[in-house]
């Protein structure tokens, strides 16, 4: 049996989650009284997943996003920056992407960055991909289910008028 967390298939990711992570934080204009938290951060990297599994149904990363109460988590990035709570993030080391995710990156952040984290969060719970995972747990209780990569395609092609006869979806 598989250890939680683990990921036990050979799954390229064409960006690793960390690597995401950084090129989000150092991205934010921090010039122009820009912020970036842990909680827009894991939305940044949701819809960076969610919307690139349904324009091109391949995952940007392996890992699996959880149902948690404020909304989808990466579990380890959760570990990098956890220990900043509700704080900003102050920019790191440079983020290793290659430059064919970058453009694709920058325009999830040209589309959801402009929005608060609280926005973000909201948003995402009022979307079926985190409710549907979730059921009928109450707002604030623990919840580590993944969200299906698939149920998030098909919500966010959907969003986008763009369906998939495929049921796989690439590594």
């Amino acid at each position: 049996m598989a250890k939680k967390g683990l990921v036990t298939h050979m799954a390229r990711d064409l960006c690793s989650p960390r690597e995401m992570a950084k090129w989000f934080i150092n991205r934010v204009d921090r010039d122009a009284g820009e912020a970036i938290t842990h909680l827009k951060l894991q939305k940044l990297l949701y819809f960076a997943q969610a919307y690139h599994l349904a324009n091109f149904n391949r995952q940007l990363f392996a890992e699996d996003m959880e149902a948690w109460a404020h909304g989808p988590v990466v579990p380890s990035v959760f570990q990098i920056y956890k220990d900043h709570s509700w704080s900003a993030i102050e920019p790191g080391a440079r983020a290793v992407v290659d430059d064919s995710v970058v453009e694709y990156i920058e325009a999830v952040f040209d589309k959801f960055g402009k929005f608060g984290a609280k926005q973000l969060e909201k948003l995402t719970h009022d979307h079926d991909p985190w409710k549907v995972t979730r059921g009928d747990l109450r707002p604030e209780q623990s919840c580590n289910r993944p969200i299906d990569k698939k149920l998030m395609r098909n919500f966010y092609a959907k969003k986008i008028k763009k369906a998939w006869k495929s049921a796989a979806i690439r590594a």
